[in-house]
């Protein structure tokens, strides 16, 4: 987190409705991507992030400082994912309609091309098929490309665990991907 983070969040701890805004603005996507990367559907997703957002509005109030926001703020998104998915929500693919959305976005921003978004999709539709855990810390580490530490720290783990679930779950994905291709 960088030290405007840092303070744009105590300023927003202490009630600053114009540095809450700023952290919003400034996390907001990343916290969508997490949440897309989760569910792998763009309306749940948006819920998901509209959710997380709503929930900082009452948390920012609790956070002092002791932890990275960005870590904070990872724990929060995690939690809302995972509480909403385990809630009767299923993980679902992308249909094909807001695969196309993705990925002309993606080309759009010179990121991806349209086969490179498909196989990403594809990728992503078979780590959220793995189990729980192991697909949390894919999509922490490899995702959003945390550090196993920080990958822990928002699962509530220890670091050694996190590797082990990395371990798993390339081990699986290793034998599926094998078996479609």
């Amino acid at each position: 987190m960088s030290d405007g983070d840092k303070e744009l969040a105590l300023k927003a701890a202490g009630g600053c409705r114009a540095s809450f805004a700023a952290l919003i603005e400034c996390y907001y996507d990343r916290i969508y991507r997490l949440a897309w990367r989760f569910c792998g559907a763009q309306d749940l997703a948006e819920d998901i992030a509209q959710d997380v957002c709503v929930k900082l509005a009452t948390a920012i109030l609790k956070f002092r400082g002791e932890a990275a926001f960005s870590t904070w703020i990872w724990r929060i998104t995690y939690t809302t994912a995972t509480d909403k998915l385990r809630a009767g929500q299923r993980m679902r693919a992308v249909e094909p309609s807001k695969m196309v959305e993705l990925t002309d976005a993606a080309s759009e921003t010179g990121q991806t091309s349209p086969e490179d978004a498909a196989m990403e999709a594809d990728l992503w539709t078979t780590v959220r098929a793995l189990p729980p855990q192991q697909r949390d810390a894919v999509l922490l580490v490899y995702g959003e490309d945390m550090s196993h530490a920080e990958a822990a720290a928002v699962m509530g783990c220890q670091e050694k665990t996190v590797s082990w679930h990395l371990h798993e779950a390339k081990k699986r994905l290793r034998v599926t991907l094998q078996a479609a291709g």
